[in-house]
């Protein structure tokens, strides 16, 4: 029987199998969605269906050069202890690859390209049945520099988080140390340049509520909270931006000064920390104990 796109789409959705193992699981079982999912569960191909729930927020990060193209990478995993596998380890790596040679524009792009007569959603199903764990494409970004620019990039404990640089003039082990510093301090913009006004204006209410909240203050008129703020403003946003920092080789000098010996610039930066901002489910061991004892 014909079998439709939308029917494929829904499968797909339901069972994590790629797209032509669920258009010959729909043609086999005469389009019965049921039926399709047992057909590909029999066939261990929605093994990594059951997993759709879990919590992925494990895993490794990579960053990759080639040439005037860099790519970093987030894959994630439920566990730590998975992301030392081996099949997990060359997943990443030829995700980082193919990525980085067709640069797609976002995950279901990336998802769909083709790897080896597969594509590399394949790979992910084929490494969450194998390895029994749900294994997902979380992030990526595709940089290109200029002829004149650099690369600088770190990747700490064999990649629990990457950072990638852009860099004008110096040199390579300046652009590397700018990696670092980004991994380290965690700089949310290059310079103050780079910072949208709505940021600035947030971060000026919180520091003036904080002031308010302060039983010292509570006779001081506003005008004066206004203008202390400021001064606290100018603070917090330096420990924002990347050149306002002091630097990590010598905390004497402001990263600013260090690249203008140099005769550098820092044009941007990416930093992925694994896990980030994903919601880790917390596990009661005393309880999941009692429970398969039957209590």
């Amino acid at each position: 029987m014909a079998v439709t796109a939308a029917q494929v789409k829904e499968l797909r959705e339901m069972s994590g199998a790629g797209m032509m193992d669920c258009k010959n699981a729909l043609v086999e079982c005469d389009g019965d969605m049921e039926k399709a999912i047992d057909w590909l569960r029999q066939k261990g191909i929605a093994k990594s269906a059951k997993k759709a729930s879990r919590i992925a927020a494990e895993g490794l990060s990579r960053v990759v050069v080639d040439g005037d193209k860099a790519i970093v990478v987030e894959i994630n995993s439920e566990t730590d202890f998975v992301a030392k596998n081996e099949q997990f380890l060359a997943l990443l790596d030829k995700t980082a690859e193919v990525i980085l040679a067709a640069a797609p524009a976002d995950n279901e792009a990336a998802l769909a390209l083709p790897v080896d007569g597969q594509t590399l959603n394949d790979l992910f199903v084929n490494a969450t049945a194998t390895i029994g764990e749900k294994i997902v494409l979380r992030r990526f970004a595709v940089v290109e520099k200029g002829d004149d620019e650099r690369f600088g990039t770190y990747m700490h404990m064999g990649g629990k988080s990457s950072t990638l640089v852009v860099m004008k003039g110096g040199n390579d082990d300046l652009a590397h140390y700018m990696a670092m510093q980004v991994a380290s301090m965690n700089p949310t913009f290059v310079s103050r340049n780079d910072m949208p006004a709505d940021v600035i204006e947030h971060e000026r209410g919180i520091q003036l509520e904080i002031l308010r909240n302060d039983p010292k203050n509570a006779n001081k008129p506003e005008q004066i909270l206004e203008k202390i703020v400021e001064g606290r403003l100018s603070k917090s946003l330096e420990e924002m931006c990347l050149v306002d920092q002091p630097y990590f080789m010598d905390t004497d000098k402001k990263c600013a000064a260090v690249l203008k010996e140099a005769g550098a610039e820092v044009k941007c930066f990416l930093r992925y920390l694994v896990g980030e901002g994903i919601e880790k489910r917390q596990e009661d061991f005393a309880a999941e104990v009692a429970k398969q004892m039957g209590n």
